[in-house]
């Protein structure tokens, strides 16, 4: 090679665009400086958490939308050792809406219980084959609408943008649409780990998700998108778990089970499989479900009426089972106070107070915790003995307890929780014992349709005192006979817990002077059949119904 000569002098002008030149190629050629990530990402085919942790999802689906009264579930869900809960929620097109109230107090109980949030639009279940089923673009509408509940949780939720998107026809539009979703929400400025369902009813039995993952994980231009397979009946031998969950981890494309269960009216899942599997590649599970299931599937419940301590056989396979939850889960980094994080717990709430009492129910309060970093909300629990069990939270000083047994002495106290997840001492205990219930009570209770709709109906309640004093202050229960649900109601507070309702008195209702009555009205979903109910008690006591 020749070298140039080199010139004995150079003028500055020279120097100067020569230095130019250079600092110009240093900045063309030097990749910009990676921003810090803002909470969960996908490295390298696995799930990270913001610190560089490997995070291997270990938990259940609860159905929220439709046991919006059941959000102390996911305190008896953690203490199963669970580190992550799926959350059914709806965007309106198809079930009652979950707010933008209603996403950030069920973030809120997330972190309360330590507890990643995946959050799930149900409403897209089947689109293409299931009447009444939406969009992707409109499950994706619905989470651009409540944004202000998730900004700043990328730490703790990844967003599910909707659930089993397609059924059995039309799915080969899975692809394309699941891409402009995804694409939709980086445009409205979504920083979370995104989680994307198969077609199929989840079951990717035609392979639609499996082959056209890595264009979808590169349509991200984050490239934080994380697939979820639902393995029903399509996956009832070994062979095909292993083949479908392996090709993902070969391609290095994340991938976790974002339901399954022990059986299914399409055929029995090999379970066992799953579970070995997953967590011989270190792969997430989340099983369906805590409670509530209907239709024909409730076998799929994991306790039986919400209740902890009535583990079923699928519970008991799931959570305390070979490769399951309580031996394999391991707890978020981001609640672990890593990286010099908030590690100092509330003080104690003050003891608690009862009032209210009933033959069924009773009203708690106490004085606030206090902590640096502020206190979220507070986890009751009733005490017996040297244990004691997980009945609701709140997010207030105050807590109603309902369902509780009739001339009964029962024990509660409360804990608080902080922003970082940290529990605090128990506080004091309260004992009270209900009043008797069960005798013949002075009511009538006139039940009857006033107009229906598909899928739903309005209805009406005339509660009648038919004694000779007044009645001040009542909560009236009653059981629907088939799956109806209230979604609205007007003349007093309702909570749903399965089939079973319980109705307490608004300020204005509270009195039914003797010979009186107050009505109540409600909307409710239902499915094909709408059979009305036949028993009410109030306050614990049968009324007549006419």
């Amino acid at each position: 090679m020749r070298l140039r000569p080199i010139p004995t002098a150079v003028r500055p002008a020279t120097v100067a665009a020569a230095l130019f030149a250079l600092l110009l190629s240093l900045l063309v050629l030097t990749p910009p400086a990676q921003a810090a990530p803002t909470g969960f990402r996908v490295q390298n085919g696995r799930l990270l958490e913001a610190n560089g942790n490997d995070f291997v999802m270990r938990g259940v689906n609860h159905a929220h939308t439709w046991y919006p009264d059941r959000i102390s579930s996911l305190a008896h869900i953690k203490a199963k050792g669970a580190n992550t809960v799926r959350v059914v929620l709806a965007n309106g097109d198809r079930w009652t809406r979950n707010d933008t109230t209603d996403v950030a107090n069920v973030v809120s109980q997330c972190k309360q219980n330590r507890l990643i949030c995946v959050l799930e639009v149900h409403d897209t279940t089947g689109y293409g084959e299931q009447s009444g089923a939406t969009t992707l673009s409109r499950a994706a509408d619905y989470w651009i609408s409540v944004q202000s509940a998730l900004a700043g949780q990328e730490d703790y939720v990844i967003v599910n943008i909707g659930n089993e998107p397609y059924g059995n026809t039309g799915y080969t539009a899975w692809t394309a649409d699941t891409k402009a979703a995804i694409q939709k929400l980086r445009n409205a400025g979504f920083d979370h780990t995104l989680m994307v369902d198969a077609p199929n009813w989840g079951q990717d039995w035609a392979f639609t998700m499996r082959d056209n993952a890595a264009s979808v994980f590169a349509a991200d231009p984050d490239r934080n998108t994380v697939f979820s397979i639902h393995m029903y009946g399509v996956f009832d031998t070994a062979a095909e778990i292993n083949d479908y969950l392996n090709r993902f981890v070969t391609a290095k494309l994340p991938l976790v089970v974002g339901e399954f269960g022990h059986d299914h009216s399409d055929g029995n899942p090999d379970e066992d499989a799953i579970l070995a599997v997953s967590q011989q590649l270190r792969l997430g599970y989340l099983g369906w479900s805590w409670s509530g299931n209907g239709g024909g599937v409730e076998y799929l419940d994991m306790v039986t009426n919400f209740d902890p301590n009535q583990l079923t056989s699928w519970g008991q396979r799931l959570f305390n089972g070979a490769n399951g939850i309580a031996a394999t889960a391991e707890e978020a980094a981001v609640y672990s106070g890593t990286g010099g994080g908030d590690t100092t717990a509330p003080t104690a709430p003050g003891t608690p107070a009862a009032s209210g009492v009933t033959s069924s129910s009773a009203t708690l309060s106490w004085a606030a915790s206090t902590d640096a970093s502020g206190v979220t909300g507070y986890d009751i629990v009733r005490v017996s003995g040297g244990t004691e069990s997980a009945v609701t939270s709140s997010t207030r000083t105050t807590a109603t307890l309902t369902g509780l047994s009739p001339a009964t002495s029962h024990t509660f106290a409360v804990y608080a929780r902080d922003a970082a997840g940290n529990r605090s001492p128990r506080s004091g205990t309260v004992t009270f014992t209900t009043s008797s219930g069960g005798s013949p009570a002075a009511c009538g209770v006139g039940y009857r349709v006033t107009g229906s709709w598909s899928g739903g109906f309005q209805g009406e309640i005339v509660l009648r005192n038919t004694g000779t004093s007044a009645i001040n202050g009542w909560t009236l229960r009653w059981t629907f006979p088939d799956s109806q649900r209230v979604t609205n109601l007007w003349g007093g507070t309702a909570t749903q817990s399965g089939s079973e309702v319980s109705v307490t008195a608004a300020t204005y209702t509270a009195t039914i002077p003797a010979s009186g009555s107050v009505t109540l009205g409600f909307t409710a979903s239902r499915s094909a059949a709408n059979p009305s109910p036949t028993a009410f008690t109030l306050n614990g006591a049968d009324c007549s119904v006419s």
